[in-house]
């Protein structure tokens, strides 16, 4: 009787911490879970699988299936991803994302697309660091191979592309399975 009772106490037990466990990783799941475009950003889904609900990166979203990187984004990882908005796109000249979206220039639209990827799983509190440690500025290598320099104005973060074109980030750390994404609200451009 007395050790029906302990193996029911035991099992009880482990019961419950496992429901505390499960409670705790969903918990932890939840508070990690960013909104960007009206959509909830799970860090338990990869780039792609968040990116396609977000309804601020529609174009986005179809430059990445034109280029032919969903594949790419949904691996293992980890990027880092400084994701351009719609409205982002629409400040380009006129014309500009619709001939990027050509069969013809898919090499291209891989490049301006890479040039948004960074190797690594790179949190805010990271790109801060390097700036403080770069004195004011961070020279970030993307998997383009150009780079990209993040900075502050203020309190915000800016990256600048090989141009001269900055684009401020208005959402950092939405953690996705393979990386991060860091919203941006202007498209970077490698020096053509």
């Amino acid at each position: 009787m007395k050790t029906l009772h302990l193996l029911k106490t035991g099992l009880f037990t482990m019961a419950l911490i496992t429901s505390t466990a499960v409670f705790s990783q969903g918990q932890m799941a939840k508070e990690d879970t960013k909104m960007v475009g009206g959509a909830a950003m799970y860090p338990t889904k990869n780039i792609v699988e968040n990116a396609v609900n977000s309804k601020d990166h529609t174009t986005l979203v179809a430059a990445v299936k034109a280029a032919d990187l969903v594949d790419v984004l949904m691996s293992e990882g980890p990027f880092t991803v400084f994701a351009p908005t719609n409205d982002a796109f629409a400040k380009l000249p006129k014309g500009t994302v619709e001939n990027l979206l050509k069969p013809e220039n898919k090499a291209t639209l891989q490049t301006v697309l890479k040039y948004h990827v960074v190797a690594g799983k790179w949190n805010a509190k990271d790109v801060l660091k390097m700036i403080k440690d770069g004195n004011g500025k961070a020279m970030i290598k993307t998997v383009s191979g150009g780079a990209l320099t993040a900075w502050l104005k203020g309190k915000e973060v800016y990256v600048t592309d090989e141009n001269g074109n900055s684009a401020k980030v208005t959402i950092a750390d939405v953690n996705q399975s393979n990386g991060v994404i860091h919203v941006v609200d202007s498209v970077l451009l490698p020096k053509s």
